[in-house]
């Protein structure tokens, strides 16, 4: 007998038939679940994803953007919550999760508890400070690395770390960096780096997390095992925005493993052209010193030579004979200018004595004039005429005279001898 042939679904033929089983469960209508929440993502359409968890279990939970526009205060990762929703299942993707339609807070998760709780303990102890951080080496070439041997961040590390330099030395120490007992495995591999001399820096981290996935880096023992290192120690544990204890121990936080690498590794090209530029730098260095020691040589044989007595003897023959031409010309030049200064000082004089001759003279003329004016001659010369006694005394009165007496008469052209014959007194007045 031919077996019956059985009927054939397809897989959106179950997903629908589960949804639809989903949906007509009361008890999955508008029901409050409790938990605490994580992995939680604002996507840019505003619709929120995230998980809610409690120790044993997770529950994906979606919330559209309708319902996030009503939340009272934004949803962050840890926050111990009270979730309101129907249970259905997401077709696409085959898997059920809580559609919430509100949130109330039911207080802080204890995982961020925890770890506020103790980040202020260690911080109290000072463990946090920067005196007690370590330098990262410049130039270190044998990197210890404490982290899982197939995740992503130790290929990451592992990449940045050849291109920036390929002759670099990594060391790996395989670790669980999740779970149950990654926080002792993380300690073993720390001090187990400590160990190998030639280790220059350790990195200990992983790739991005929930904050349970990460707390195996917020544990105490890890904080004291990074903070006990001799070995400089740089964290790297998940993306840009998670923060754990081991980033507030370690010497040097990195927001990602591959930022790790950039900061433990060296860059080799960078290296080589610092080199060649030092190089460069000493030899410049180097030549403008054996230029100055040439010039202090070319000086000191300057002076030893001319402080030799050959030298010294022509330089004060040369000083002689110019002392002597700079005294001859002063002298020169002093004979001239003190010619120069009496051919002034004649001319001035001749100046002088001319304007005082021409003045004298002036003068001169002008009391001859009146002497002239004052002549007994001109007097003469206008009719006038002197008349003397015969002792040639002038006669100005007859009463110097008598009758018979002789007297010379001088006129202008010469001399008249005559005698008194007459007296006779005239009254002018």
């Amino acid at each position: 007998m031919a077996e019956l042939s059985k009927k054939k679904y397809s897989v959106e033929d179950v997903n629908k038939y589960i949804n639809n089983l989903l949906s007509n469960d009361y008890f999955l209508k508008n029901i409050d679940v409790c938990g605490e929440i994580s992995n939680l993502k604002y996507h840019s359409s505003g619709h929120v994803y995230f998980s809610l968890k409690d120790e044993k279990s997770v529950l994906n939970c979606v919330m559209f953007r309708s319902n996030v526009a009503k939340l009272k205060k934004k949803l962050c990762d840890g926050d111990l919550v009270i979730c309101n929703g129907d249970i259905n299942v997401y077709e696409a993707g085959g898997r059920y999760q809580l559609y919430v339609k509100s949130v109330s807070d039911d207080g802080k998760g204890n995982l961020y508890e925890k770890f506020e709780k103790l980040k202020h303990e260690l911080e109290e102890k000072g463990m946090f400070s920067e005196i007690y951080k370590k330098e990262i080496p410049k130039y270190a070439l044998n990197i210890g690395i404490c982290t899982a041997s197939t995740g992503a961040a130790i290929q990451d590390i592992i990449n940045i770390s050849k291109r920036r330099n390929p002759f670099v030395n990594l060391y790996l120490y395989s670790a669980l960096v999740q779970g149950e007992g990654a926080a002792e495995d993380i300690v073993r591999g720390i001090r187990y780096l400590n160990t190998l001399d030639f280790i220059d820096v350790i990195i200990i981290g992983r790739g991005g997390g929930s904050i349970e996935d990460l707390w195996a880096f917020n544990e105490e023992i890890v904080a004291n095992a990074i903070f006990e290192s001799e070995k400089p120690v740089i964290s790297a544990v998940g993306h840009e925005i998670d923060f754990t204890i081991a980033d507030f121990v370690s010497d040097l936080r990195a927001p990602t493993p591959s930022a790790a690498a950039e900061l433990a590794v060296f860059s080799y090209e960078k290296f080589i052209n610092d080199i060649s530029g030092f190089e460069d730098k000493i030899n410049g260095s180097f030549l403008s010193k054996l230029d100055l020691y040439k010039e202090k040589v070319k000086k000191y044989e300057n002076i030893v030579e001319a402080n030799s007595p050959k030298n010294k003897l022509e330089y004060n023959k040369k000083y002689t004979k110019n002392l002597f031409e700079s005294l001859n010309n002063n002298l020169e030049n002093k004979i001239q200018l003190t010619k120069t200064k009496t051919e002034k000082y004649l001319r001035d004089i001749e100046v002088i004595q001319n304007k005082k001759f021409a003045d004298v003279k002036h003068k001169y003329e002008i009391i001859l004039k009146e002497l002239e004016g004052a002549s007994p001659l001109n007097k003469m010369k206008n009719g006038f005429s002197y008349i003397a006694d015969k002792d040639n005394k002038n006669l100005k009165s007859i009463s110097q005279v008598n009758l018979n007496d002789e007297m010379t008469i001088y006129v202008a052209d010469g001399v008249i001898k005559g005698t008194v014959k007459e007296k006779k007194g005239i009254n002018y007045g």
